[in-house]
C-alpha cells in the first residue's frame, strides 16, 4: 500500500529528475573531452588565468579569482603606438548639374532627320522639303557640299566644303556621330528629291526598339564585288533609318570605311560600311512593320483612286520639281484628313453603342458625340445669352444698340455656318434630294466657354428630287464650332522692377480733384517708396496762358505739389505746361514722348483715378516693350446721389472708394483714356501714321491713343478688367472734336455711369410718385 502511494507520488516528477541527472552526467563527460589550447589576447586576457604550459583544461575560472600570473601578464603588456597622419582635404570641386533634367537622366529625342541636298537644289527642292516636313518634325538639318552666301530662311544648313557625293555622306555620318549621337535614338537620312510622309515616319520609329542594330529602308543588292557582294544596302532615294545602337557600333570603324571602301554611290558606300563593320544588312520589314515606298515614273499616277501602294507609302521618289512636291503633300494631307474623319465617325458610333447600355440610356451621349457637353448653369445669372441674327443684321450690338448691321468677321461667320449647314444636309440626303438655300428665317448663336460656338438656324430650303420635282420646306439645324487645341503662347520675360511714369493731364475743371488724388497717390506710392514718378500736365487755353504771370489757374496745384515735396524729401513731382485750343491726347503724348527716353514706361491716368501698388505691378507685367500695350478697364463708381439712395449700397465716406458691388458701380468698357505702354512703342506707332497725318492733320484731334495703337501698330493690344483700378464718379466732359465713334462712346459711358438701371428706374418712380402726390 505504501509502495503504491510512493510510486504514485514519484510518477509525475520522475521524468524531471531523470532529465536533470542526465544533463549533469553529459556536462561532466564533455569537460574531460576538451584538450585544446585557447589563446586569449588583447582585452580578453584579463578574464582568463593560463597555466605555465599555455593550455586551458576544464572550465574557465571566474574573473574574480586572480593569481600571480595575471599580474605578470599585465606588467609584460607593451602598448602599440599608432602614428597620426593628417588627412588631406580634397579640393572642393563644383558639382556640375545639367541644365535640363532630360540631360541629367539621359533622356533623348526620338528622331533626327538629315536631308542631303546640293548647291543647285538648295533654294528649290530643299525649300519644298522644309515646307512639307519642317512643321511636322522637330529636328531637320540640311547637308550640302558647297558653301552658300545666302541660306534660305528658316532652314538649318551644314556645309561640308566639297561636292563629292561619297565625301558628303562620310562627313554627314561623322557630323551625326559627333553632334547628335547622344541626343537622339533614330536617324533618318533622305535626299531632297524625295517626298516624305513625316507623320508616318514618326509613327514608325515610335514602334521600333532602340536596342536593335537596325538599318531599314528599301533593300538593294550590291553590284559586283565577289564575296564582298553579300548583304544589301538601302537605296538613298527612298530614305533609310539608322538606329543609335548601329551608329555606336559603326563609330570606331568610320575612318576605315573612308580609306578602304571604294564606291561612286554614297548610299552603296554607307551600306558596304555597315555590312562589313557592323554586320547588319538593310531590311524593308522588321517585326511586322514595313518600310513602304512608291516609285514615280512617267506612266505612274499617284493621285489615282485605289492606288493602295501610294496611299500607304512613307516616301515617294523621285520628285522632279517643287510644284510636284507640294501637290504630293496636298494629296497625302487630304488622305490623312479623310482617315481622321473616318476614325472620328467610328469612335462616335462606338460611343453611341456603349451609351445604349448606360444607366441613363442614350441621354448619356451628348450631341455632338465626343464633344464636351454644354455648360450647366447653376443659377439664372449664369445662363448663357443667345444672339439673334439674320443675313443682314444682328440684334446684339457692342454699343448697346438693339439692332446693327452684320459686318466684318461676324458676316463671314454667318455665311460660313450657312454654307456648312447646306453641305451637311446635302451629304445626308443625296442622291435622293438636292437642297438649295432660299433664305435664312432665324439665326441664333451663343458662345459656350466649355465647348465653343453653338448655332441654331431656321432655313428656308428648296428640295429637288431625282425626278426634278421641287418643293419649298423649312428645316432647323444645330451646329457647333468646337474650341480647337489650346496652347500656351510664349511671351517675353518682364519684371516688376521697371519704373512707371504716371502722367496726369489737368484742365481748369480738374483742379478740385487734385488734393484727393495726391492724398491717395502719396499713401500708395510715396509712403511705400514705390518705383514710380508722378508728372502733371497743365493744359492752358491761349487766354489762360497769357494771364499766367498775374493769375495762374494752377497756382494752388503747384503749391500742393511743393507741400508734398517738402513732406517727402526723396520725391520730386515735375510738371509740364501746354498751351492749346483743342486738347488732344495725341498732342500731349507727342510732347511728353520727346522729353523722356525711349525705354520709359508710361501710365496715362486721370485725376479721379485711385492709383495703388497692385495696379502699378500689373501695369509693368502687362506692358511688354515691342510686344504688347495694356488698356485696363477701370471700375467706375456710380453717382453718389443715385448709388446711396438704397441704404444697402455702400457709401463713399471720407473719399474712400466703395466696394466692388453691383449697386456701387460698374466696369466702364467705354473708357479708353487710361493706358500703359512704352515710349518706344508709341514713337514707332506715330511714325507709321505720319503719312496719314500729312494728308489730314485733323487726325491728331479726332483719334485717341487706343485707336492709334489698334490701327497703326503691329503690337498686341491687351484689354482686360482691372479691379485694382478705381475711379470716383465725376462729370466727364466729352470733346466734340473727336471722331463720331469716340464722342458717342464718351457720351454713352457718361450716361451709363450715373447708376444701374434698377437704381435709375427707382429714382424715376419716386420722383413721379412724389409729383403725383
Amino acid at each position: 500500500m505504501r509502495f503504491s502511494m510512493l510510486v504514485s507520488f514519484l510518477r509525475p516528477i520522475g521524468p524531471v529528475v531523470i532529465g536533470i541527472s542526465l544533463g549533469f552526467t553529459l556536462s561532466l563527460l564533455s569537460v574531460s573531452w576538451v584538450d585544446e589550447a585557447c589563446n586569449f589576447e588583447g582585452k580578453d586576457s584579463e578574464d582568463v588565468s593560463l597555466p605555465q604550459d599555455g593550455t586551458l583544461k576544464g572550465a574557465r575560472k571566474p574573473s574574480s579569482i586572480s593569481t600571480n600570473n595575471d599580474v605578470d601578464s599585465e606588467e609584460d603588456f607593451e602598448p602599440r603606438i599608432v602614428p597620426y597622419k593628417q588627412v588631406q582635404e580634397s579640393s572642393n570641386k563644383k558639382l556640375f548639374r545639367a541644365k535640363y533634367i532630360s540631360s541629367e537622366l539621359g533622356m533623348r529625342e526620338r528622331l533626327f532627320v538629315g536631308v542631303m541636298t546640293s548647291k543647285a537644289t538648295l533654294n528649290t527642292l530643299a525649300v519644298a522639303v522644309n515646307h512639307t516636313i519642317g512643321h511636322h518634325l522637330d529636328h531637320v538639318l540640311f547637308f550640302t557640299g558647297t558653301h552658300q552666301r545666302k541660306v534660305p530662311h528658316g532652314m538649318a544648313v551644314v556645309t561640308h566644303g566639297d561636292e563629292r557625293p561619297v565625301w558628303n555622306m562620310y562627313q554627314t555620318v561623322r557630323y551625326m556621330m559627333e553632334h547628335a549621337l547622344e541626343g537622339y535614338d533614330w536617324f533618318y537620312l533622305v535626299q531632297d528629291d524625295t517626298y516624305t510622309q513625316a507623320d508616318r515616319v514618326k509613327a514608325l520609329v515610335e514602334h521600333l526598339s532602340i536596342e536593335r542594330r537596325l538599318y531599314m529602308g528599301v533593300p538593294q543588292e550590291f553590284i559586283g564585288g565577289g564575296e564582298r557582294a553579300e548583304g544589301s544596302y538601302c537605296a538613298g532615294g527612298f530614305g533609310y533609318l539608322l538606329s543609335r545602337t548601329l551608329l555606336l557600333r559603326l563609330q570606331p570603324f568610320l575612318e576605315n570605311c573612308r580609306n578602304d571602301i571604294l564606291s561612286s554611290r554614297p548610299d552603296e558606300w554607307l551600306g558596304r560600311c555597315i555590312v562589313d563593320y557592323a554586320g547588319t544588312s538593310c531590311v524593308g520589314e522588321h517585326e511586322g512593320l514595313e518600310y513602304s515606298h512608291y516609285k514615280l515614273d512617267k506612266n505612274s499616277d499617284p493621285y489615282q483612286e485605289g492606288n493602295e501602294q501610294c496611299k500607304n507609302a512613307l516616301t515617294v521618289h523621285p520628285v522632279s520639281d517643287p510644284e510636284q512636291m507640294y501637290r504630293l503633300h496636298r494629296h497625302f494631307t487630304e488622305l490623312e484628313l479623310q482617315r481622321t474623319y473616318n476614325e472620328i465617325a467610328k469612335l462616335q458610333e462606338e460611343i453611341k453603342n456603349v451609351s445604349v447600355v448606360a444607366f441613363d440610356g442614350n441621354r448619356t451621349s451628348q450631341w455632338p458625340v465626343g464633344i464636351t457637353p454644354p455648360f450647366d448653369p447653376k443659377s439664372r445669372f449664369e445662363v448663357l445669352r443667345w444672339e439673334y441674327f439674320t443675313e443682314e443684321h444682328i440684334f446684339s450690338c457692342a454699343d448697346g444698340a438693339p439692332k446693327c448691321e452684320l459686318r466684318g468677321v461676324d458676316r463671314v461667320d454667318v455665311a460660313d455656318v450657312i454654307s456648312v449647314a447646306l453641305d451637311r444636309l446635302n451629304d445626308k440626303y443625296k442622291p435622293v434630294l438636292r437642297l438649295t438655300k432660299q433664305q435664312l428665317i432665324n439665326g441664333y448663336r451663343r458662345f459656350d466657354p466649355t465647348r465653343g460656338m453653338e448655332y441654331t438656324l431656321d432655313l428656308q430650303l428648296e428640295a429637288v428630287n431625282q425626278k426634278g420635282h421641287s418643293r419649298s420646306l423649312a428645316k432647323r439645324v444645330h451646329l457647333v464650332r468646337p474650341l480647337s487645341h489650346i496652347e500656351i503662347i510664349p511671351m517675353p520675360y518682364v519684371t516688376e522692377a521697371t519704373r512707371v511714369h504716371v502722367i496726369v493731364p489737368l484742365t481748369l475743371q480738374d483742379r478740385g480733384h487734385v488734393d484727393r488724388f495726391l492724398e491717395g497717390f502719396a499713401a500708395g506710392a510715396f509712403e511705400t517708396s514705390e518705383n514710380a514718378v508722378l508728372t502733371f500736365l497743365f493744359i492752358y487755353d491761349p487766354l489762360e496762358a497769357q494771364q499766367v504771370s498775374q493769375n495762374d489757374i494752377f497756382a494752388g496745384v503747384k503749391a500742393q505739389i511743393a507741400i508734398y515735396e517738402r513732406k517727402y524729401p526723396a520725391v520730386k513731382i515735375p510738371w509740364i505746361s501746354v498751351k492749346t485750343e483743342t486738347p488732344s491726347q495725341l498732342k500731349f503724348m507727342d510732347i511728353i514722348s520727346k522729353k523722356h527716353p525711349v525705354d520709359t514706361l508710361f501710365f496715362l491716368a486721370e485725376v479721379n483715378t485711385n492709383v495703388n501698388t497692385e495696379f502699378l505691378n500689373r501695369c509693368r507685367m502687362n506692358s511688354i516693350n515691342n510686344w504688347q500695350v495694356f488698356f485696363p478697364v477701370h471700375f467706375q463708381d456710380f453717382h453718389p446721389a443715385v448709388a446711396n439712395q438704397d441704404q444697402r449700397a455702400p457709401a463713399q465716406a471720407n473719399g474712400t472708394p466703395s466696394d466692388l458691388a453691383r449697386e456701387a458701380g460698374r466696369f466702364d468698357g467705354g473708357a479708353f483714356d487710361e493706358a500703359c505702354f512704352y515710349n518706344a512703342d508709341y514713337m514707332a506707332t506715330r511714325a507709321r501714321m505720319s503719312a496719314d497725318v500729312q494728308e489730314n492733320e485733323e487726325l491728331l484731334e479726332s483719334l485717341d491713343v487706343y485707336d492709334v495703337f489698334v490701327k497703326y501698330s503691329v503690337l498686341h493690344v491687351f484689354r482686360a478688367l482691372e479691379p485694382a483700378l478705381r475711379q470716383r464718379h465725376r462729370e466727364q466732359p466729352c470733346n466734340p472734336r473727336l471722331s463720331e465713334d469716340i464722342y458717342h462712346r464718351c457720351l454713352q459711358s457718361s450716361l451709363e455711369g450715373l447708376g444701374s438701371r434698377s437704381q435709375l428706374a427707382m429714382l424715376l418712380f419716386e420722383q413721379e410718385h412724389g409729383n403725383s402726390t
